[in-house]
């Protein structure tokens, strides 16, 4: 089997036109990826989020020859995950609620340092009122702020991801956050000084 350790995301696209195994590397490097962006976006079961992500593979390996080496493999794919989740749950009628509680931590950390709430803060109780907000974040805020917190995408990636300009991305961010320090001020918190 040929080592594509060295080879480039974009460089394996275009040779999975002509080797399968170069897909395969691609599928190596992007599966646990890809699984966790969906059980993010997602209230679905472990099996519902195995069906997208192979949905998602076969998805991007039909249509590989059409991916443009200029962009960015990594937010053609994850592009890809993310219409394929929303088509999945358009088809139960149910659009993604939830973040995991696992992400919970990690969500928390990145956040917290992009919008400098005070280090001292009863992060058990923050972390428990982040869960309360997100869920009642529109799906437009809550994808820019999965994509940006936990997948650590930047604004460029989330403008391909979701397919809107960069302003846009920005003033979602923008406004999302300012929802959360809202929260974190009106809410039961007590920051020490």
């Amino acid at each position: 089997m040929t080592d594509y350790s060295d080879q480039t995301d974009e460089s394996l696209a275009l040779l999975s036109a002509t080797d399968h195994d170069a897909f395969g590397a691609l599928v190596g490097r992007y599966e646990q990826k890809l699984y966790r962006y969906i059980r993010r976006i997602t209230d679905a079961s472990h099996e519902e989020c195995e069906d997208i992500l192979q949905e998602t593979f076969l998805k991007a390996y039909r249509y590989v020859h059409n991916f443009d080496p200029l962009l960015s493999f990594s937010s053609w794919i994850y592009r890809i995950a993310h219409n394929e989740t929303i088509s999945h749950f358009r088809k139960r009628s149910v659009r993604p609620q939830t973040i995991k509680e696992e992400d919970g931590t990690l969500y928390l950390q990145n956040i917290t340092a992009d919008i400098n709430i005070v280090d001292d803060i009863d992060r058990e109780a923050l972390q428990q009122q982040l869960q309360e907000v997100l869920s009642s974040l529109g799906p437009k805020y809550k994808d820019v702020l999965i994509l940006r917190y936990l997948e650590e995408k930047s604004y460029q990636e989330i403008s391909d991801i979701l397919k809107m300009p960069i302003k846009t991305v920005g003033t979602r961010i923008n406004r999302a956050k300012k929802q959360l320090q809202e929260i974190v001020k009106t809410s039961n918190i007590i920051l020490t000084p």
